[in-house]
């Protein structure tokens, strides 16, 4: 077997096990294949995601994005999702609530240009409705939002300034973090005082969803 036939049958896999792992309805799983195959076509452009993992799209960024929907229950309100990049989480969080969650709405940031218009580009063809703020995170005036997601954004203590700014009283914020995570924990009780739960990621190994609240200064 090559190795081009060998790495399609594994995308494959993986994209049954995310099917499975979600209970997709079928128009879910046209609307995340839509997004893989955008993902491929403007990855060639610009630096969406490292391109290591452009081959693990379904288990690496899609399911690693969709298991932080699991984590909030039904909810209505606004979920926000800073430094978007090419849409992980907020945007597979975006077409999940569609039928999960349907009085949510889902804001997301992203100050790069051309990655926001490749957020649009995805929210038009998968019929997804998301507003996309393109603005640095720090000019956004204050959301309010119920839920403040981020991914590979910045180090704790900055995300928990931004959260600070955007998050309702009593909201959540949703930080996946890999390995170094108790570390990043620790740098930021000494600038905040938050709750924190650290949920064990289903796609990484000693990687953690944190799970934060009533973030004060310290």
């Amino acid at each position: 077997m090559s190795a081009a036939v060998q790495a399609e049958s594994q995308s494959q896999q993986y994209k049954e096990m995310f099917r499975l792992a979600l209970s997709l309805n079928e128009g879910e799983l046209e609307a995340f294949q839509r997004y893989a195959d955008l993902l491929q076509r403007w990855s060639g452009a610009i630096n969406l995601v490292a391109r290591s993992t452009l081959g693990d799209v379904w288990r690496r960024h899609f399911l690693d994005s969709a298991q932080l929907v699991e984590l909030v229950g039904n909810s209505d309100g606004t979920w926000v999702d800073l430094g978007s990049g090419a849409g992980f989480p907020g945007l597979v969080v975006a077409i999940l609530a569609k039928r999960r969650f349907p009085d949510m709405s889902v804001t997301l940031i992203e100050a790069d240009q051309r990655k926001a218009a490749f957020l649009r580009s995805v929210s038009r063809e998968t019929s997804t409705p998301v507003r996309i703020i393109a603005d640095r995170v720090e000019r956004v005036p204050p959301l309010g939002a119920r839920i403040v997601s981020a991914r590979a954004f910045a180090p704790l203590p900055d995300l928990l300034d931004h959260a600070s700014r955007h998050l309702a009283p009593g909201g959540v914020c949703l930080f996946p973090k890999g390995r170094n995570f108790r570390s990043e924990i620790e740098r930021a009780r000494k600038e905040w005082h938050f709750t924190c739960e650290a949920i064990p990621s289903r796609v990484e190994d000693d990687a953690a969803i944190l799970k934060i609240g009533e973030i004060e200064r310290a």
